[in-house]
């Protein structure tokens, strides 16, 4: 099983922002998340080139919305910035959010 904790607000704000059976479909695949141990990648993969982030994933409709996620001693699952994505290629601004934010979390926990 795993744990997840969102850092600051940047997770609760982008939640906040999206239509109801947007967050139901977000509440939905967390708790999948949180419970089978092989994740389908559908829902959450591997950001390759980064430094361990994680992208959770999210369909309704047409619409296609990511969430950045890192790990923390274990199963404890980070969740940062989201986003609906409107291109094929993830919006290299965004994945260094996501890399800034990472890099926060340790340097904040570290003191």
């Amino acid at each position: 099983m795993r744990n997840i904790f969102y850092y600051k607000n940047h997770y609760l704000d982008f939640f906040k922002s999206l239509k109801p059976e947007v967050r139901k479909k977000f509440n939905w695949t967390l708790q999948l998340i949180s419970v089978i141990e092989h994740v389908p990648e559908k829902y959450f993969r591997h950001i390759r080139n980064s430094s361990g982030l994680f992208e959770i994933r999210v369909e309704v409709g047409s619409s296609i919305y990511r969430v950045f996620s890192f790990f923390d001693e274990g199963n404890l699952i980070i969740l940062i910035n989201g986003f609906q994505k409107k291109t094929q290629k993830t919006p290299k601004e965004e994945i260094y959010l996501a890399e800034k934010l990472k890099k926060q979390y340790f340097d904040e926990k570290e003191k």
